[in-house]
């Protein structure tokens, strides 16, 4: 299908599988890249040219966006979402509507698919306020100073044991299945995606060792696993290494202790790094001394609610809610309306109703609180939410929280 965009000279298709070397060197100029041959290979079978679209102009690619067909765990629940990616338009080509139009049809073709939300990384978030996202999952990134930092050692049994990503890959991918569906913020992995967070390029090492595996093993078998790299460095005094730890999950609190213990002794390791943990991160209470986590908070997931029924009935609300809510989207107005949810940890309907509203919400504000980490209360100082009716905001805030802080660790 070809769309005609505002120059005559200019198209929005859908690609084929061998619009892909263009696609992937569009999108890395458009980021400010070179790309590599071995990322272009690893990411080629994520491709979904199904759920892609690209910008033509006399011939060449001058824009894309892209989606990742997947579920992702919200609270209490599973969804199917639109794993937004590889969203760029050349630097010559824009301001001129290109990307809007982009992100149009992206919902559309969510909303065709039964697909209530799509999200994204973003580059900029300035880029996605103004189509409806809101900053639903944040992230801590952590520099932890290995010397001053100790996880007590508890009685738990157990031990770690390091092997292969091929001899071990079973049994992450047991461990990972295991827990993601009650992780707000973890997406479903299948063997492509797999295939892709263990591929190991030069790109994604940046200067550190190759991935190296760790598994914690407990009495009924492996119940967590570290993926993680180390950067070596030494100065005039003797080494000063760093543990770069690419993701920790774990079935168990004592596999979580156990394996960060491991990560913060690695020999001829001064200090461990991670990128993104998750805002209540249990370090920060078993650590003696918090502040040499050097904790930093920046956004992580972007949400976006095409599907305002379906989205609200899809998700699981952490106490009784009956509410009458009024949402505003001007991006994509088919999407605003008034709505009686009605929920509960059990289940959730949402249905079209002209009864008075108790809430209003801008969409954005919809895409904030639906992973459960933003409430309602914090959103009416940013303009975003509006008590209509006195007295219903706090029952309703509560409602839209859940018992786990949603964090998300894994760019698509």
């Amino acid at each position: 299908m070809t769309v005609p965009a505002q120059n005559d000279d200019v198209t929005i298709e859908v690609p084929t599988p061998e619009d892909w070397e263009s696609i992937y060197a569009m999108f890395s100029s458009g980021i400010n890249i070179d790309g590599d041959p071995q990322s272009l290979e690893a990411e080629r079978p994520l491709f979904e040219p199904g759920r892609s679209l690209v910008v033509r102009a006399g011939g060449r690619v001058v824009g894309t966006l892209g989606a990742n067909t997947r579920q992702i765990a919200v609270p209490g629940a599973v969804v199917p979402a639109a794993h937004g990616c590889r969203g760029a338009v050349s630097a010559t080509m824009r301001r001129q509507g290109i990307l809007t139009r982009l992100m149009r049809k992206h919902f559309e073709d969510a909303r065709a698919l039964g697909e209530p939300i799509t999200l994204c990384w973003a580059s900029e978030g300035r880029i996605y306020h103004r189509f409806g996202y809101g900053l639903s999952v944040r992230r801590v990134g952590l520099n932890v100073n290995a010397r001053e930092v100790t996880v007590p050692k508890g009685e738990e049994p157990g031990r770690i044991v390091e092997g292969t990503v091929a001899d071990l890959r079973d049994a992450l991918v047991k461990v990972y299945d295991q827990v993601y569906a009650e992780r707000p913020g973890w997406s479903e992995r299948t063997a492509a995606h797999w295939d892709y967070r263990l591929a190991d390029t030069m790109a994604m090492r940046q200067g550190a060792s190759a991935l190296r595996v760790a598994v914690h093993e407990g009495d009924d078998g492996i119940d967590g696993y570290a993926l993680w790299r180390v950067r070596s460095n030494w100065n005039a005094n003797g080494p000063l290494g760093d543990v770069v730890v690419v993701e920790q999950v774990s079935t168990t609190p004592e596999a979580y202790r156990a394996l960060w213990r491991f990560l913060l002794s690695v020999d001829l390791t001064r200090s461990a790094s991670t990128w993104a943990v998750g805002v209540d991160e249990p370090l920060y209470y078993w650590v003696g001394e918090p502040r040499q986590l050097d904790a930093h908070l920046c956004d992580a997931l972007w949400i976006r609610v095409v599907d305002v029924p379906k989205a609200l009935a899809a998700r699981r609300y952490a106490a009784p809610v009956d509410v009458v809510i009024q949402v505003t989207d001007e991006f994509l107005p088919e999407n605003s309306g008034t709505w009686r949810l009605t929920g509960s940890p059990e289940g959730a309907t949402c249905t079209p109703t002209s009864e008075p509203p108790d809430l209003w919400l801008d969409v954005r504000a919809l895409g904030a609180v639906y992973m459960g980490g933003t409430s309602l209360s914090a959103l009416v100082d940013a303009g975003l939410v509006k008590e209509v009716r006195h007295g219903t905001l706090p029952a309703a805030s509560t409602a839209f929280r859940w018992h786990t802080s949603p964090y998300a660790f894994e760019l698509f």
